[in-house]
């Protein structure tokens, strides 16, 4: 023994990857034996970049810039390349930055209407002769039958209620509410009636505003927007919270 100190280094290395034309960054395990040309083979289905247009460039694992990974025929290991370190791969073959990631660049296939309607192997045909969704005919009249009854019963329920009424809201899985009828109509948010409450509790979800537009006027959290059917008019007094009791 000569006292000396042997190192002994691990064949594979692991790294960070970065590109001019990506970015993602994506980590790989590389053998040290490999030549910086087979280096760049490897990386050329990686990052995307011819290997003769690749420009290599080392840094640390706190990104600070060591060197160029220039010598074709050294080999990855003869650089300080360790784990966790990144090289950057720079494209000299004139491809923007960007280039894969631009969604916007890629031609949209299109087909008319008339076209795909014919196709045989399309969702539309599919569902057409599994008689699915809108073109099952029975299921349709169904749901419109359905839709329309429960309009005419919203109908006759927002009629029935006049701004100024006590009221309470039952809406199913919340707590009954008891407020004042402020509001009732169409509105801009959602299509349909609607009945705006202002309750006695601040247990609501605005001012008697959406959206920025306003439909009546209550203090913050006191007023709310509720369909016709939850809503049950009568003579309902506010609650005596003890607030004048000495």
């Amino acid at each position: 023994m000569d006292g000396g100190v042997t190192v002994i280094t691990n064949p594979t290395v692991s790294v960070r990857l970065t590109s001019t034309i990506s970015s993602f960054e994506a980590n790989r395990r590389f053998s040290r034996g490999i030549t910086v040309a087979e280096f760049k083979s490897k990386l050329e289905m990686i990052v995307g970049i011819p290997h003769s247009c690749m420009e290599l460039e080392l840094y640390s694992t706190s990104d600070k810039f060591l060197q160029k990974l220039d010598n074709n025929e050294a080999l990855l290991g003869s650089y300080h390349v360790d784990d966790d370190c990144r090289i950057h791969v720079t494209d000299r073959s004139g491809t923007h930055s960007g280039e894969f990631d631009d969604v916007s660049k890629v031609e949209k296939f299109e087909i008319s209407d008339e076209a795909y309607d014919k196709r045989a192997d399309s969702v539309r045909n599919f569902k057409k002769n599994m008689r699915l969704g809108r073109f099952n005919e029975e299921n349709t009249a169904k749901q419109q039958e359905t839709s329309a009854k429960k309009e005419e019963e919203e109908k006759a329920a927002a009629d029935a209620i006049a701004v100024g009424n006590r009221c309470k809201v039952q809406v199913p899985g919340q707590p009954t509410k008891i407020g004042t009828v402020m509001f009732v109509g169409l509105a801009d948010f959602k299509p349909g009636l609607w009945v705006g409450v202002k309750y006695d509790e601040p247990l609501g979800k605005n001012d008697g505003s959406v959206n920025g537009k306003r439909y009546f006027e209550c203090e913050a959290k006191y007023g709310a927007f509720v369909k016709p059917l939850s809503v049950t008019v009568g003579d309902f007094p506010e609650e005596d919270y003890g607030l004048d009791e000495m």
